[in-house]
């Protein structure tokens, strides 16, 4: 087996990959809470909780896990999205005690002191106001709302400015005691290792942690063409069109990773091609797909001059309808699987790139791949199975999230 997997009496999973060429670890305490599972009174509290529990505990403050890991050269953040949480720390190997002592700290012992939490509030409206700045991320929020509308993936990971202003103590506390607890949590680790070491260091400090059950609010979606605007006099338009794509577990998805390069995941993509190279009409053009337990979706992004939308929109449209009436060419095929094969077996010499596998996966219920295992799995798509995925999904619902200078109406007849 290319890793290590071990279930302590109380649930909690830890699971490692050993690198013994390296001299460092990539440490992931990961939670499986995300945007999803809050409640009204919640919207935007996994991301809230993911500052907080820098703050500290009642053992350690903020300067004290800050001085900790900057005085062992570590590194050490975290991200939210609609289904996890993770909390992450680069370090030399020998330092691995620490980072474990501090995570394990954080995660299981927040402070929530009353006037943290207070001044985090801005810290969070601030980085609000920071995407709302970013037409590109405000083109993403209304292709997101779009595209999930009534669904538990639409929320903003960030929440919203009244409901993180509005947020209390006791909401934020609600949310960590219901999400965060042994059974929910993996710790992954790649790097210079001992398994069994280990798993007394997580038997240590996370063995009496309470171990709860938790449910999703898992459900199918219904996809409907529609179109998101946040209308600004911007000197570009950015936009988003797409649709529904594949569950994060369907066995399927490596024919998709193959038709996303070709469409538009590189710079030999057929739209960077057409859009950019051949007609000039765009500087930054690319596809993009996102898996979840329930549902998935893909994208085209493109950012160009208002005047040239419409011609834009007819592009991306024509090239999906070649996709689903042709398929894509062998040479096609061939480069997309030696670019996505590269870049797979180039991210195995990078620790965080595999905890974050390692820990995505086991979070979400997937199956470990090891790389040669993947790279077969490319190698086995066909391009009968690539052309069965885009007539699927290329001809189904469109939607359109957008920020420029238009109105919804505009641009109905691109998703009819």
């Amino acid at each position: 087996m290319h890793y290590q997997l071990s279930t302590l009496s109380n649930g909690l999973r830890v699971i490692t990959d050993s690198m013994p060429d390296v001299r460092s670890v990539a440490l992931g305490v990961w939670a499986d809470a995300g945007t999803r599972d809050e409640l009204p009174n919640e919207a935007g509290a996994a991301h809230f909780l993911e500052h907080l529990l820098f703050k500290g505990s009642e053992r350690l403050s903020a300067q004290q896990i800050a001085e900790a890991f900057d005085a062992v050269g570590g590194r050490s953040n975290a991200f939210t999205s609609k289904e996890q949480t993770c909390y992450w720390a680069r370090l030399r190997d020998e330092d691995l005690p620490l980072g474990i002592d501090i995570l394990a700290e954080m995660v299981r012992r927040p402070a929530f002191r009353q006037h943290e939490i207070d001044s985090e509030k801005h810290v969070v409206l601030e980085e609000i106001n920071m995407n709302e700045d970013d037409p590109t991320d405000v083109a993403y929020e209304e292709f997101v709302r779009a595209l999930w509308q009534g669904h538990a993936l639409e929320r903003p990971v960030l929440g919203t400015k009244s409901s993180i202003t509005d947020m209390t103590r006791a909401d934020i506390h609600g949310f960590w005691s219901r999400r965060y607890h042994a059974a929910a949590t993996v710790v992954a680790v790649a790097g210079r290792l001992d398994h069994a070491t280990l798993v007394e260091m997580a038997e240590e400090h996370f063995g009496d942690w309470h171990a709860d059950e938790s449910s999703h609010d898992h459900a199918a979606a219904t996809f409907q063409p529609r179109v998101g605007v946040r209308h600004r006099d911007t000197e570009q338009t950015h936009l988003i069109i797409g649709g529904e794509g594949l569950k994060r577990g369907d066995d399927r998805r490596f024919a998709f990773g193959l038709l996303n390069h070709v469409m538009g995941g590189g710079m030999s993509s057929r739209l960077f091609r057409e859009i950019r190279e051949q007609r000039g009409l765009a500087y930054a053009v690319y596809s993009f797909k996102f898996p979840y337990a329930d549902s998935g979706g893909y994208g085209v992004y493109v950012g160009t001059t208002p005047s040239q939308t419409e011609q834009v929109l007819h592009l991306i449209g024509d090239e999906f309808k070649k996709l689903i009436a042709d398929g894509i060419s062998v040479g096609e095929l061939e480069r997309a699987k030696g670019h996505v094969q590269g870049s797979l077996a180039l991210s195995e010499e990078d620790p965080n790139s595999r905890m974050i596998r390692l820990g995505r996966d086991e979070i979400a219920g997937l199956e470990h791949l090891s790389l040669d295992e993947t790279l077969a799995r490319y190698d086995e798509v066909t391009l009968d199975d690539v052309h069965g995925v885009a007539t699927e999904l290329l001809s189904g619902p469109k939607v359109i999230g957008a920020t420029g200078p238009h109105e919804a109406a505009s641009l109905e007849p691109f998703v009819a």
